[in-house]
């Protein structure tokens, strides 16, 4: 995942898996909380793990949401 990051894939991609994963979730809360999370992540050093980075992060805060 080198050069330009396509951040709206990344999103979607996150968003298919732990929607998939988890039924439960709201699939506009996944969205918001994965790009928040990205957003975070943007000026990282680690571009080329950008998606598992996001991804863990977008789980564990929403394992935190009563």
């Amino acid at each position: 995942m080198s050069g330009t990051v396509d951040r709206d894939e990344i999103v979607a991609q996150i968003v298919a898996k732990l929607t998939e994963k988890h039924p439960d979730y709201d699939r506009d809360e996944v969205e918001r909380v994965a790009r928040a999370e990205l957003a975070e992540l943007e000026n990282s050093p680690v571009q080329d793990f950008l998606l598992v980075l996001t991804e863990r992060a977008t789980k564990k805060r929403l394992k935190r949401k009563p």
